[in-house]
């Protein structure tokens, strides 16, 4: 009988007693699937992941994502994923899409030349307070990759990293090698160039890569307390790899598709949005020109309600225009940040 417990990919995809025959192909095919979710919500201008806590993971690597296998009662995988999720944190979902399958082998200890298979999932919705899991939370997302968020400046990390990341540069000692090691640090991190807001998976491949972060050493790989400010802090299983495509992959589609309006409430300000925006890509933009950018794409119309003023001049509230989607193909929020030094 293979039981599943909250937060966890269970190493079977099935219930139930299997029969001989069953094990014996289960165990030429070596394969399972679970189900992961990356549950975002932007709250008070912060991006916030729905996470979980699970036993038996190495120190400081007890948060997760919300996950579980697969299993015969689930008639789809989204289903499925839907299931799970409510089951864990109470949270129902409204958009959802997939994200990636993650299928390398040995991704859980103690199932040597298996591959386990997780159909990752990303969902946008308005945070509530979960009521599932005692453990259940929503935290920053910075949290788990403190180097993506430029909204105030330069972040401290990479003042630490980067020289770290040269380091592993040097140590190769093939000169291809070399050269190659240092052409995709420059790339992913924008040393001697620009940096792009959407390489989160790239640049936390490379310090997996280089075996800076827990995750490096396995699943035993315990977080190092002086290190979480640095390099972040580490989640259980490979979720925060999952974390690090999710985010990439929603910072790309903000510019070509008016998801962020799934995180918006039915009337905002001008002002919450572009926080919202901000946020999600990690950057401050310009004023003026993001104002420009939603009146020019028509994304927001303006409504009769005014804010209280209780924090200064009272605004006008505005909500999204569904229209747009039929009007034009890639009615995005295109990103002009304000000045930045990397």
């Amino acid at each position: 009988m293979s039981t599943a417990q909250p937060g966890v990919i269970a190493a079977a995809a099935d219930k139930g007693t299997r029969t001989d025959s069953a094990a014996s192909s289960a165990a030429s095919n070596a394969s399972s699937v679970g189900l992961v979710a990356v549950i975002v919500a932007a709250t008070d201008g912060e991006p916030r992941a729905l996470t979980v806590q699970v036993e038996g993971q190495a120190k400081g690597r007890e948060s997760a994502l919300p996950a579980g296998p697969l299993v015969p009662e689930h008639a789809t995988l989204e289903r499925g994923l839907r299931a799970w999720v409510e089951q864990q944190t109470h949270q129902r979902l409204g958009y959802v899409e997939q994200l990636y399958t993650f299928g390398d082998r040995d991704r859980e200890d103690g199932q040597h030349g298996v591959h386990l298979l997780s159909v990752a999932y990303l969902a946008l919705v308005r945070e509530l307070r979960p009521a599932g899991l005692a453990e259940a939370a929503w935290r920053n997302w910075y949290r788990y990759l403190p180097w993506e968020d430029f909204r105030e400046g330069r972040p401290p990390a990479l003042a630490e990293i980067e020289p770290r990341l040269m380091a592993w540069v040097a140590a190769a000692a093939d000169p291809k090698l070399r050269r190659l090691r240092e052409d995709r640090v420059g790339l992913s991190f924008g040393i001697g160039g620009a940096w792009n807001e959407e390489r989160v998976l790239e640049r936390y491949e490379l310090l997996f890569e280089a075996g800076l972060i827990p995750e490096a050493n396995g699943q035993t790989g315990a977080a190092v307390a002086d290190d979480v400010a640095i390099t972040g802090q580490p989640m259980a299983h490979d979720h925060r790899r999952v974390l690090a495509t999710a985010i990439g992959r929603l910072r790309g589609k903000i510019k070509y598709r008016p998801v962020v309006f799934e995180l918006m409430p039915p009337a905002f300000t001008l002002l919450q949005l572009q926080r919202t925006v901000e946020a999600l890509s990690g950057t401050r933009l310009h004023k003026q020109n993001f104002r420009r950018l939603v009146a020019q794409q028509g994304l927001v119309e303006e409504t009769e309600a005014l804010t209280s003023g209780n924090a200064g001049r009272p605004a006008r509230l505005v909500r999204f225009r569904r229209e747009v989607l039929l009007e034009r193909p890639a009615p995005g929020v295109r990103l002009t940040p304000s000045r930045r030094t990397v």
